[in-house]
C-alpha cells in the first residue's frame, strides 16, 4: 500500500485522537439538547460551556464574546453581513486577495472598495488609509492568506483604521493563523476561526465579537448563542473544537519543515515570500497545476492547487492574479501546507518526489 505524505493541511487536517475520543464520548453519553431544561440538557449545555471557555482562552478573550458557528465561512458571513446590517453607514473595505467566503458576501452587500496587494500579497497600507472615510463601516482582511501564506500586519492595519475612523470595525479572517501564529484580539473587533484547520472536526467554527460591537444575526429561530446564531448547537463537534483549541502548535518545527523543502525544491518559482511557514506556494512553470497535483498524488504526496473552496474551478487563482504574477506562474502553482504533526522524514521524502515528478513531466513535454 502506498504511503501517504499529507501536505494539504490548509484545506483540512486529520482530527487529533483526543478530539475523536471526546466527540465519541459526547455522542454516546451527552446526547441531550443544550436548550433543554432536564439533566441531559444541562449536561450538554455544560459541555458547550466548557468548549466555549477553551476556545475563548485560546483567543485570549472572554467566553461571552465567543459564538459558535458551522465553520469559517459562516463566521465570515455573520461578521460581514451582521456588522454592515447593524451599522448606520454601509461602506466596506477589503482586498482582492481575500477568501471567497469574504468576497462573495461582500458582492451581495455592495458598496465595497478594494485595496491592492503587492507581489508578496501584502495590502497597500497607503491605499487603505486613503479609502477609509466616515462612510466605512468595516474593513475585512485575512491574517494569513490561504493560498500565498502572506501575513497581513494586523496591528498596523488596526492603527490606520482607528486613526482615520474610530467607528470603523476591523474583521480578521484568522482561519489560517488561529493557534499557529500570534494574534492579539486587542487589535480586532471581529475574528473568524475554524476547527478543521487545527486538527478539530469539520462543520464547526467560531466568531469572536468584541464587547460593545453590534451585529445583526443572519439565522433566526430559537435564539441560541445569545440570539446571535439560532439552531441547536452541534454539541459533539463543539466539544471536539474545544479539545483542539487547547493544543499548542510547534511553530519552530514547522519553520524547519518549510526551510527544508524550500532548500530542496528544484526548477520552481517560489510564490510565498516571508509569509506564514505553514504555507508554501510554488510554481512549476510549463506544467499545469492539476497535472502536477495528480502526478504527485500517484506517488503518495498530497498537495493542492489553491484554496480547497475554489480549486475545482477552471479560472486562474484570484489571489495570485491580485499579486500580479504572470499567467504561466499562476497556471503552474501548487500549495504545500504543513502541520506540526508532519515529520522531517516525510518532508525530505516529499521534496525528492516533487523534484522527480517535475523532471519527469518536463521530459514528457520535451518528447511530446
Amino acid at each position: 500500500m502506498l504511503d501517504i505524505i499529507y501536505l494539504d493541511h490548509s484545506a483540512a487536517t486529520r482530527q487529533y485522537d483526543s478530539v475523536t475520543e471526546e466527540m465519541t464520548r459526547v455522542m454516546r453519553d451527552v446526547y441531550g439538547n443544550p436548550s433543554s431544561l432536564h439533566t441531559m440538557g444541562v449536561a450538554a449545555e455544560r459541555t458547550v460551556k466548557t468548549a466555549r471557555r477553551q476556545v475563548a482562552e485560546s483567543l485570549g478573550v472572554a467566553p461571552s464574546d465567543v459564538y459558535f458557528t458551522s465553520g469559517g465561512t459562516e463566521s465570515n458571513n455573520l461578521a460581514l453581513t451582521g456588522a454592515v446590517h447593524a451599522a448606520r453607514v454601509k461602506g466596506v473595505v477589503t482586498t482582492a486577495a481575500e477568501h471567497k467566503s469574504v468576497l462573495e458576501p461582500l458582492k451581495n452587500l455592495g458598496n465595497t472598495r478594494y485595496v491592492a496587494v503587492d507581489g508578496k500579497g501584502i495590502a497597500d497600507l497607503d491605499g487603505l488609509e486613503r479609502v477609509i472615510d466616515g462612510e466605512t463601516a468595516l474593513v475585512s482582511v485575512s491574517h494569513v492568506n490561504s493560498e500565498s501564506g502572506a501575513v497581513q500586519p494586523i496591528e498596523e492595519i488596526s492603527r490606520i483604521i482607528k486613526a482615520k475612523n474610530p467607528k470603523t470595525l476591523l474583521h480578521v479572517d484568522a482561519a489560517q493563523s488561529y493557534r499557529k501564529l500570534p494574534l492579539s484580539a486587542r487589535f480586532a473587533d471581529l475574528i473568524s476561526v475554524s476547527a478543521h484547520k487545527i486538527h478539530g472536526p469539520k462543520g464547526v467554527g467560531a466568531l469572536y465579537v468584541r464587547k460593545g460591537v453590534k451585529i445583526s444575526p443572519v439565522l433566526f429561530g430559537g435564539g441560541q448563542e445569545n440570539t446571535m446564531r439560532s439552531g441547536t448547537e452541534n454539541t459533539p463537534a463543539i466539544a471536539g473544537f474545544g479539545v483542539a483549541a487547547g493544543v499548542d502548535w510547534d511553530y519552530a518545527r514547522v519553520c524547519g519543515f518549510n526551510a527544508l523543502l524550500r532548500g530542496m525544491l528544484e526548477g520552481v518559482v517560489v510564490n510565498s515570500a516571508d509569509g506564514s511557514p505553514y504555507i508554501l506556494n510554488v510554481s512549476a512553470v510549463g506544467i499545469r497545476s492539476e497535472v502536477l497535483l495528480h502526478a504527485l498524488e500517484q506517488r503518495g504526496v498530497i498537495v493542492s492547487s489553491g484554496s480547497a473552496c475554489s480549486s475545482r474551478r477552471p479560472r486562474p487563482s484570484h489571489v495570485l492574479t491580485a499579486m500580479g504574477l504572470p499567467r504561466g506562474v499562476i497556471d503552474g502553482s501548487i500549495r504545500i501546507s504543513f502541520s506540526h504533526c508532519n515529520t522531517r522524514e516525510e518532508i525530505s521524502k516529499a521534496g525528492g518526489i516533487i523534484n522527480a515528478v517535475i523532471a519527469e513531466l518536463r521530459a514528457q513535454c520535451v518528447r511530446g
